[in-house]
């Protein structure tokens, strides 16, 4: 619920610094971090931010990450049999969910194990694992509990998360060690009056006037972990000099409950993850030491979303640990089930279910393992791909629960498969931590502001086209191939295996047509583009589908070049997404066209009628 700041944000960009090219329409100048050529244009290593120039960067696709040393290996293989153990033999998940909260004896137990201090480092109490090796865990508990998933996730991705990434000596000394030992952490951002605008938030801390303390008072709803937290980061708009004027910032703080003055709501009664403690949390006079600010004054938006951009890849590998186990429930299902005289793995539409959830299963698993391998081999520019791994992998793992659920029929829709809990906890995952819909706007957005700056210094070229040859003539080529059906690979098709060339080809064009795309809603909304949801919508779903099937290629091609016992399988679920995926790619171009706009438009009128009339405009046919 904290991703529209992100869209306000990357529109802001669009509105202070877009310059307006005569041909090529209206560029964009990004505010992220950026290295610069000498024209001033963003350079990345970001395949999803190059997808929207309709080139193919290969830098953090190819070949597939593998940051594990031989220590760090070892390691794991010896923390995951005991943490699966432990789920299977301790955990109850129905009676957690039936309870409304975690049996003490499991909450004790994970304690125990040192699932709630993964990434802390050793010597502060932790067990010091790497984004990598945090994944493969996390998605142990994604196969098994979701709803304990969250009291884990709420507490170290993003609970005291901030004082990992930005505490300073003292600050991680002194709390790092007390969450590792038993203390809660939460993330104090959402309130009743901001939900995914995160920059409007009403919470306030004030200096006080010995200038030893943040008086701080407020409040914040729907905070996981809310009622049990002793160390929370809250955000709250506090007051800074800026160019000789007060104004106000979001500003990170460490709070402990033990300051006075903290309290907590009852739990919510939620339609899923029940046994995780979702509370309102009240701040009324709570004095916070100076030295608790966390990120420097004013740095607060940039301590959440950089927060909240960490731990996403978390989620994606909980929820491919969820796609596996409810696939293992329909396949043995499906082996066993007899209907009609046969199986129903016999049956065609069974058998495209199962594939297509297996598909979907392999690339969620694909992108957590990407991303969290680019995080640990030192990528910085990996926001665009967490934000999909984000979208992808809730989006996901409620087709593939759902699909489970209608392969086992009236035995899913019961409560002894677990299914049917199971697709309770996930519908929460397409909201929270950035909700979907404003995820997609986010990629879209930052990848025309990328594609944008590009824009801007070609034109720059064209005024001195002398001294500026090699980027017109490279620009020219790049044009001339894509207007006869021919894209620059970026040397793609030599880093796949050879069974999946064709597929490689396939998403060069399609990285052309996004391109394509991409210039033409510049020239012809300019930066009114912002305002063009569907049209920002259809640029994400391409993007999405092109990193999803790079990150299926590499994974695929890794899995041939180690002789994988797999690797066959591997190949052709890689084969058949990337077939699919990259054709809805190439039909970008219609998605864009006049017709696509006309629907558009209908389709918002419709939706402003039904606004202002909401008991519906359509009586029923029977007029009674």
């Amino acid at each position: 619920m904290k991703g529209t700041k992100l869209v306000v944000c990357a529109s802001q960009c669009f509105q202070r610094k877009l310059l307006l090219p005569q041909r090529l329409s209206r560029g964009l100048a990004s505010e992220a971090p950026k290295t610069k050529t000498a024209k001033g244009a963003r350079q990345s290593a970001s395949f999803t931010l190059n997808l929207f120039r309709g080139q193919i960067e290969t830098a953090q696709v190819f070949p597939f990450p593998e940051p594990l040393t031989e220590e760090q290996l070892q390691t794991l293989k010896e923390l995951v049999p005991p943490v699966e153990k432990f789920f299977q033999e301790v955990n109850d998940p129905a009676k957690n969910d039936a309870d409304a909260q975690i049996e003490d004896k499991t909450l004790s137990g994970l304690w125990e194990l040192g699932a709630f201090g993964l990434q802390v480092p050793c010597e502060l109490g932790g067990l010091g694992l790497n984004n990598t090796q945090y994944a493969r865990l996390v998605e142990v508990v994604g196969a098994h509990d979701l709803g304990v998933g969250i009291t884990l996730g709420a507490h170290q991705s993003i609970g005291f998360k901030g004082i990992l990434l930005f505490g300073s000596e003292e600050q991680r000394t002194h709390y790092l060690p007390r969450v590792t030992a038993g203390e809660y952490a939460a993330f104090c951002l959402t309130e009743p009056s901001s939900g995914s605008d995160a920059g409007s938030i009403k919470t306030r801390a004030v200096l006080s006037p010995d200038g030893k303390h943040y008086i701080l008072n407020g409040s914040k709803i729907w905070i996981s972990n809310g009622g049990i937290a002793e160390i929370m980061t809250v955000f709250a708009q506090t007051p800074v000099e800026k160019d000789g004027k007060t104004i106000d910032k979001v500003t990170a703080f460490i709070v402990e409950r033990g300051f006075g003055g903290v309290s907590s709501g009852p739990p919510e009664n939620k339609m899923g993850i029940r046994c995780s403690n979702t509370t309102e949390v009240y701040f009324e006079d709570v004095r916070v030491p100076v030295a608790n600010v966390l990120g420097g004054l004013g740095n607060g938006f940039k301590v959440a979303m950089n927060i909240l951009n960490n731990g996403r890849f978390g989620m994606a590998a909980a929820l491919a640990g969820t796609q596996r186990a409810a696939l293992r429930v329909a396949a043995e299902h499906a082996a066993t089930r007899v209907q009609f005289g046969r199986r129903l793995q016999d049956f065609a539409g069974v058998q495209e279910k199962l594939a297509r959830m297996a598909m979907l299963q392999y690339v969620t698993e694909s992108l957590a393992y990407m991303v969290s391998g680019n995080m640990d081999s030192g990528a910085q520019d990996y926001h665009l791909e967490a934000a999909i791994s984000k979208v992808f992998a809730s989006d996901s793992a409620w087709a593939v629960v759902d699909e489970a659920i209608q392969i086992l029929g009236g035995m899913g829709y019961m409560k002894a498969t677990g299914l049917e809990r199971v697709l309770r906890d996930l519908r929460i995952f397409r909201i929270f931590e950035g909700t979907n819909d404003i995820l997609r706007l986010f990629v879209a957005l930052t990848g025309i502001q990328f594609a944008g700056s590009h824009l801007q210094e070609l034109q720059r070229a064209f005024k001195n086209p002398t001294a500026n040859l090699g980027l017109i003539f490279s620009e020219a080529g790049r044009r001339a191939g894509r207007a006869v059906g021919l894209a620059a690979s970026g040397g793609l098709e030599a880093l796949v295996a050879p069974a999946l060339a064709p597929v490689a080809r396939e998403l060069a064009r399609g990285a052309a047509e996004l391109g394509a795309g991409v210039e033409a809603a510049l020239r012809r909304h300019g930066r009114d583009v912002v305002d063009q949801q569907q049209l920002l919508n259809r640029l994400a779903a391409a993007a999405i589908d092109g990193y999803t099937t790079a990150a299926a290629l590499s994974r695929a091609s890794r899995a041939v070049s180690k002789a994988l016992p797999s690797a066959e399988h591997e190949v052709r679920m890689a084969e058949a997404w990337g077939e699919e995926a990259t054709q809805r790619m190439l039909a970008l171009g219609g998605a864009l066209g006049a017709r696509a706009a006309r629907l558009d438009e209908r389709l918002a009128e419709l939706g402003r009628r039904v606004a202002a009339a909401p008991a519906g405009l359509a009586r029923s046919p029977l007029n009674i």
